[in-house]
């Protein structure tokens, strides 16, 4: 009787604690990011310049979260054709799309990735370290549908596993600042 007592405490304690980590996977982290905030601010890296300026964009949705850098997740519009925008802005040839958690329902990145690699969608470089190890890629299709996430950079990637950092790398910041 007790082992049957013991078996029944371990799997409600296991579904509660299953629910907990659904719970603040798909909604206890994620903060919406209002379209007037810095954080809708998008800007794309110019192909000359190497710099990045603003975009234009329309109808912002976004969440991001203080928990990781990579969190960040938005769906705009813009009126810029994609045809000048690979003649003016830095394309993006490593994005991977991050899934986005399911509330966030604008946001597909299986399609996303999928249609960057059949070229139907193209990737830019919004901000290259918009956090240390961190760029700001956007996607953008033919129709004006856009997309943006955080993504790990070859710099980050280094950093964050402790290993030396390339020479093309920025200085890592030190901890104290």
């Amino acid at each position: 009787m007790i082992g049957k007592l013991i078996a029944g405490a371990i799997v409600i304690t296991a579904l509660i604690a299953g629910g907990a980590m659904y719970y603040l996977q798909e909604y206890g982290f994620y903060e919406t990011v209002e379209a007037s905030s810095e954080n809708a601010n998008i800007q794309i890296t110019n192909l000359v310049t190497q710099a990045p300026e603003p975009m234009l964009i329309a109808g912002f949705e976004g969440i991001d979260a203080d928990s990781s850098p990579i969190r960040y997740r938005a769906c705009f519009t813009t009126p810029m054709s994609n045809a000048m925008m690979t003649e003016t802005f830095q394309t993006y040839p490593a994005a991977e799309p991050l899934v986005a958690p399911k509330q966030f329902s604008c946001f597909d990145a299986r399609k996303l990735g999928a249609d960057i690699e059949t070229g139907a969608a193209t990737a830019y470089l919004g901000q290259a370290n918009i956090i240390y190890g961190i760029d700001r890629v956007i996607a953008v299709y033919d129709d004006g549908r856009a997309y943006a996430w955080h993504q790990i950079n070859t710099c980050g990637e280094h950093a964050f596993n402790g290993d030396p950092v390339p020479a093309s790398c920025p200085p890592v910041p030190s901890e104290k600042e």
